[in-house]
């Protein structure tokens, strides 16, 4: 492969945007093109001020107007603009042409890229703070013909449109050194995009890479950095590993939810599953052609011995994958936060699985002493609208006694509190649940995984034994036992 430093020095750490602009206009082979739809002209504005652009910029184009973007790009059948597939018909389009247009016979090493953008920001009346798509399409070798990507999505959260496009426009500078520079460190590639930015002013909620360069990384992983590096509080993705955008997936859809470590997923998680989302499609107002479930794991769930395990991670997101289920990983302790995040995207109904040790968990002051108004302000939020609980019964594994809405204990002065969600119908007891598999927990199963006991395979659902077993699942983790 040829190398993108070639004919040039070291530079420091974190250097200034300008700097970063001038390194890849001095570059003799980077050359490309930007295209930035709405609120997004900022980028190739820094390139042009930089110095050297002519040898950098082979066409920045504005293409603003809805009707001659749609004679560029096409037209968009759900009339969006600001979306992913709108991004990726840009960038496409866009390195078609220079491949078209530019011969190789008289620029043999040039390195194509496009970059573009998609944005919306800020709405006048300042309830809307604006979000958009941003991505490049780059060649590392001119040989190269699978090209890299880089597609992510943000959020604005200044108060101002100015501000956001200047936001843009230095992120969008830090995207493309990053392509370029650190494209064999795409952990680094994340960090690097707050360079001169601040984390409280822009969300990144989404990123995935792919190419070949790029072929041995997991953009779940990504995920989880996107978690770890404080750059927002929830991400997702789906079955085939990819990461999805939340607000795309929830959007104005009933949601179910639960809340588990699943490590492993086991016949309980699925019991759980099945039987409280067969209750939930039959509620009035749910429709199940409009509804989605999400597996959801907090940050804290994935901690052991006081850091992030990543192959830990990893391994129940194979499991959890491999089942067809679409996964929540988020920062939020109190499941009142995590209806909170729900409740921005949708206004259909909210279900959550649980069980009558995690009910109990949720009437302890003690995870709201935080708030001002302390578990009431919490239950104003959990409860808001259209929620309700599917509870999951719990065998006490000293008496035998099946524990359910009607006999669970939660502390005397929370009672009257309880009674009355309850007796208001927020709590649903699953009743045709399986007996048999009451006595399985997922932290026995892990153990006995890790210590190579036998006897586990029966506790899971079908496949996930043979799965694990395949790719030595849960098999390097010692220091988790210990969480």
């Amino acid at each position: 492969m040829a190398s993108v430093l070639k004919k040039e020095t070291a530079f420091e750490n974190m250097p200034s945007t300008k700097a970063k602009t001038l390194r890849i206009n001095l570059n003799p082979d980077i050359y490309g093109t930007f295209s930035e739809i709405g609120a997004g002209q900022e980028t190739a504005r820094h390139f042009f001020r930089a110095g050297g652009a002519s040898g950098t910029i082979a066409k920045a184009m504005s293409a603003y107007d809805k009707d001659f973007s749609d004679a560029i790009y096409g037209i968009e059948d759900d009339g969006r603009y600001v979306t992913q597939p709108r991004l990726k018909k840009m960038l496409a389009h866009e390195m078609n042409l220079m491949k078209d247009r530019i011969s190789r016979k008289s620029h043999p090493d040039r390195l194509f890229f496009s970059y573009a953008n998609t944005v919306a920001t800020i709405d006048f009346a300042k309830k809307f703070k604006g979000h958009g798509w941003v991505g490049i399409k780059f060649q590392l070798d001119p040989n190269q013909k699978e090209l890299d990507e880089i597609i992510l999505h943000v959020r604005f959260k200044q108060n101002e449109a100015r501000l956001q496009q200047e936001t843009l426009g230095v992120l969008g500078v830090n995207l493309i050194y990053g392509a370029f520079y650190k494209y064999d460190k795409p952990k680094k590639i994340l960090k690097y995009l707050y360079d001169h930015i601040e984390k409280d002013i822009l969300e990144i909620d989404m990123i995935n890479f792919s190419g070949p360069n790029f072929k041995n990384i997991d953009n779940r992983l990504m995920s989880l950095e996107l978690i770890k590096n404080d750059m927002t509080d929830a991400v997702m993705f789906g079955p085939d590993g990819n990461n999805l955008l939340p607000a795309a997936v929830l959007y104005k859809k009933n949601i179910l939810a639960l809340r588990g470590s699943f490590r492993p997923v086991t016949k309980v998680n699925m019991d759980m599953f099945e039987k409280s989302f067969d209750i939930f499609r039959k509620e009035a107002t749910v429709d199940p052609e409009n509804t989605i479930v999400i597996f959801e794991i907090t940050l804290s769930n994935l901690k052991a011995s006081g850091e992030i395990d990543e192959q830990d991670f990893m391994d129940r997101a194979e499991l959890l994958c491999s089942l067809g289920h679409t996964v929540l990983i988020s920062k939020f302790q109190e499941y009142y936060r995590l209806v909170e995040y729900f409740n921005n995207y949708t206004k259909a109904k909210i279900g959550l699985t649980m069980g009558v040790n995690n009910l109990v968990d949720i009437f302890d002051e003690k995870y709201y002493r935080h708030l001002s108004g302390g578990i009431l302000e919490a239950f104003g939020k959990l409860f808001f609208k259209d929620l309700k609980v599917y509870l999951y019964p719990m065998k006490d594994q000293e008496t035998g006694q099946i524990l359910t809405s009607n006999s669970v204990k939660v502390h005397p002065r929370m009672k009257e509190l309880y009674k009355f969600f309850k007796y208001n119908g927020k709590l649903m007891d699953i009743i045709d649940y399986d007996p048999e598999v009451l006595d399985i927990f997922s932290r026995k199963v892990f153990e006995m995984i890790a210590n190579n006991t036998s006897g586990w395979e029966e506790e899971l659902p079908k496949g996930i034994a043979e799965l694990i077993k395949q790719k030595d699942l849960f098999q390097n983790n010692a220091t988790a036992l210990k969480a």
